[in-house]
């Protein structure tokens, strides 16, 4: 996308301002997002966006900007007005570039730039949309997303690296709507990957859309929930979004190097029960949080945070091994050209174990088994967390009694690390997008189900 000769010119022209280090991130962005409500197309957005951006690195300094202007005398001129503050006489040249490919584990087969398949995304939102509706009288409202974009992006750098990638993100989402008179209750399922739109070749829009109506009606019907602290089976899939949120940004250099993370001394220690083991793997076949290279252009792998209770490795990025001086863990990731890379997780998740589900239950005296987790809210650096339970279920007596409703779940990541008593079989991964000091990026969260022996459960009852 960026000349070669343009490249170099520009990056020579970087370290003759003194910069110790820095690289171009080149891309190119087409999306498409399709919304329904019932049966009818409410809303089409498409866009495509292409601009630079320029990291420069003095120390442990980092200086960033960007443009949509690929000229050489554009780029020297954000280049001038980053370093107006830091120049200095040069102490690097640059190295000539070496192309490197990289293998593509993640082909797509319906690009969105060859392919206009807007109609037959229509239809299968309505299908889920009829199968939602057909599922119970009281689903009065669906609503429909499909989401397709994709991503080319080049990277240069000083070190002499160019590659290329290209990324293809394909999402549907399906929320049902239960009414009973004033009572409203929703429910909503979703899938994706990285890959094109042949991700509907791979689903149902009739199980979509009556799983959404499903959790609808389950939520409709749900009592309060009881509080206090008492055990909690989490489900599998995204109730792997606590560990994300509360523990795995904690284990990003982005907060180790600051020494903002409870966990930055803690390598090698024991920080959770010995039934954990938890990785965060970029390389896995399609899936919506992988990536074949980072955008610092360092190819993706399987990294072992958490092995058996003990903490093993950090997600760390180039400018993270600078001031921590561990390796690089292929992390570093960004929203766009408009933002500096920065370390993040890709898809992060608690590995199976050995207990299943309904034993897990039935060792409860009185908790809560909840089903399908939200959103929430965490504090960073301490991961104190406050999370929403979407589909929950009282317990008494090892039997689930009730589904109910305004739960939410409340404790800090290293406790509920040190809580889990029980890991199942069932790992499940989930959808979602993560934000950060580089933007918001795809990722994925997941885990089997997992009991947890203490907790404060927040509830209305």
């Amino acid at each position: 996308m960026l000349p070669k000769h343009t490249a170099q010119s520009v990056l020579d022209h970087a370290l003759a301002q003194g910069a110790d280090f820095a690289d171009l991130f080149i891309e190119r962005h087409q999306s498409q997002n399709l919304r329904t409500l019932l049966d009818q197309v409410e809303n089409v957005q498409s866009g495509l966006d292409f601009g630079i951006g320029i990291r420069l690195v003095y120390g442990n300094k980092v200086l960033y900007g960007y443009t949509n202007d690929d000229r050489p005398e554009a780029l020297n001129a954000v280049i001038d007005q980053l370093a107006a503050k830091d120049r200095r006489d040069p102490v690097t040249t640059a190295t000539a570039f070496d192309f490197r490919e990289f293998p593509n584990r993640h082909p797509a087969r319906i690009a969105l730039s060859q392919d206009l398949s807007l109609a037959e995304k229509v239809d299968f939102l309505r299908r889920a949309d009829r199968a939602a509706r057909a599922h119970n009288e009281a689903i009065g409202r669906t609503i429909g997303n499909c989401l397709q974009r994709e991503q080319d992006v080049e990277i240069f750098t000083t070190e002499g690296l160019h590659t290329r990638d290209s990324r293809h993100y394909c999402r549907i989402a399906v929320t049902a709507v239960a009414m009973d008179g004033s009572r409203q209750a929703t429910g909503s399922d979703n899938v994706g990957g990285l890959l094109g739109w042949e991700l509907h070749s791979q689903q149902d829009p009739d199980r979509l859309g009556e799983e959404a109506a499903r959790q609808a009606m389950v939520n409709l019907g749900a009592k309060a929930c009881p509080s206090g602290h008492m055990p909690v089976v989490i489900g599998n899939g995204f109730g792997g979004v606590i560990f994300h949120e509360a523990c795995g940004h904690l284990l990003e250099t982005t907060s180790v190097a600051r020494k903002a993370s409870v966990f930055h001394d803690k390598l090698g220690e024991m920080i959770a029960s010995p039934v954990v083991s938890a990785v965060d793997d970029g390389t896995l076949d399609n899936v919506w949080g992988s990536i074949n290279i980072d955008d610092e252009g360092m190819e993706t792998r399987k990294t072992q945070l958490i092995k058996d209770g003990q903490l093993t490795s950090f997600l760390v990025d180039r400018m993270g091994a600078q001031q921590t001086g561990y390796e690089r863990t292929g992390s570093g990731r960004r929203e766009s050209y408009r933002f500096a890379p920065a370390s993040r997780m890709r898809n992060t998740f608690i590995e199976p174990g050995n207990d299943d589900l309904d034993d897990m239950v039935a060792s409860m005296d009185r908790g809560i088994y909840a089903a399908r987790m939200g959103g929430g809210s965490v504090q960073p650096g301490t991961g104190e967390f406050n999370f929403a339970v979407t589909e929950g279920y009282y317990v008494e007596n090892g039997k689930v009694q009730y589904p109910v409703k305004a739960a939410t779940l409340i404790s800090t990541g290293p406790a509920v690390l040190r809580e889990i008593s029980m890991v199942g079989r069932d790992l499940a991964l989930a959808c979602g997008m993560c934000g950060s000091v580089s933007g918001a990026v795809p990722v994925t969260v997941g885990q089997p189900a997992l009991k947890v022996d203490n907790i404060l459960v927040g509830g209305n009852a």
